[in-house]
């Protein structure tokens, strides 16, 4: 029996992949015990216990990044946290930590090295968080999702993806997404994202767009989140969808799609093989950005900043796009090779490696 600590969370960008790989051990040995570290403040509190895993928790300690009181508490309350993780590897007998970044997962790195149990990383953004940087120097593997990333000894194995995206036949599954949608399964479609809360930007230039869309022989379904306010004109060819459920259905009805371009969409549209026109979410530390470059360069993807993605950029450079079949297949070909539906196993490689075999 071995069992495993799988540290991180905070948004769902951490738990996602987290939560992937923890199906995937269990899927694989019911004898092995798959415990989470988190925070009680991250997503990570509510989705782990519904997912059937339990939830350690340790103290959110973020670090500091000025001079300031919080820095100089740093230091003890750090330290607190990491004898927290500690008792945890000695009583439930933790045999190797594996850290995605997050509040988490810094002092799972520490403890785990000072308990002398080896450590995995997996990074799902371009650009590396503090956490795992830190946890590199010390891990017996690393793995990232972008070819690009920063991170010291960094294996490219892609993300852990949700099992209906690995498993998911895009073929087979469109007439069923046609038929949920609300729309032509011959007809080529255009499917725009920005998330479960929606991107303002996208949302407000495909308002004054989608007649153009439509017009150009294409047919729009449009997600626009939860909290947006978008004008459903009750359109053939026009579905408006506040929130979706059934991704997997929208993925199989994209022949080309509109979106921001966080660690998980990119990973799930280029294990798909979906070519896409990414939206970077403008604010952050640009991994947005950084997360699209792989596909942009394999010819999978194009990127246009948010500040630039206004209906007229629509009818100058997507409307064009949608009018050249040709390009749209040559960008599909070069989609098909871009990601990987296998980042879930390769993660679990890696912890059998730290543990000094395979299985």
């Amino acid at each position: 029996m071995t069992t495993y600590l799988l540290a991180g969370g905070g948004t769902a960008g951490h738990v996602n992949p987290l939560l992937a790989v923890a199906d995937g051990l269990t899927a694989r040995s019911t004898d092995d015990e798959v415990l989470v570290l988190g925070t009680a403040q991250g997503l990570e509190s509510r989705l782990v216990p519904e997912r059937g895993y339990e939830l350690l928790i340790v103290d959110k300690v973020p670090f500091p990044r000025r001079p300031n009181a919080d820095a100089l508490r740093f230091p003890k309350r750090f330290s607190r946290a990491v004898k927290t993780v500690r008792a945890y590897i000695r009583e439930r007998g933790v045999d190797v930590v594996l850290g995605v970044g997050g509040y988490a997962a810094a002092p799972a790195y520490v403890a785990a090295k000072k308990e002398g149990i080896p450590t995995v990383v997996h990074e799902a953004n371009a650009r590396p968080g503090l956490a795992n940087v830190l946890g590199a120097r010390s891990a017996a593997a690393v793995g990232v999702a972008f070819d690009g990333t920063p991170l010291k000894r960094g294996e490219v194995v892609g993300m852990p993806l949700r099992p209906e995206i690995v498993g998911l036949d895009r073929s087979a599954r469109r007439a069923e997404a046609a038929e949920y949608f609300g729309v032509d399964e011959e007809k080529p479609v255009l499917l725009a994202f920005g998330g479960s809360l929606g991107a303002r930007r996208i949302n407000e230039a495909l308002a004054e767009s989608w007649r153009d869309i439509v017009d150009a022989g294409w047919q729009l379904v449009h997600i626009t989140g939860e909290k947006a306010e978008v004008a459903d004109p009750g359109v053939q060819g026009y579905a408006v969808r506040r929130y979706v459920d059934r991704m997997d259905l929208a993925f199989s009805l994209a022949d080309l799609i509109v979106s921001r371009s966080g660690a998980s969409t990119v990973s799930e549209i280029a294990a798909l093989g979906i070519p896409a026109l990414y939206v970077p979410y403008a604010v952050g530390n640009g991994e947005q950005r950084l997360n699209a470059d792989a596909s942009v360069r394999a010819g999978a993807a194009r990127v246009i900043d948010d500040a630039a993605f206004t209906a007229d950029r629509v009818r100058s450079e997507i409307i064009p796009l949608l009018a050249d079949r040709d390009e749209v297949a040559r960008m599909a070909a070069a989609a098909s090779g871009a990601g990987t539906r296998r980042g879930t196993e390769n993660v679990i490689a890696h912890l059998d490696r730290a543990l000094g075999g395979t299985r």
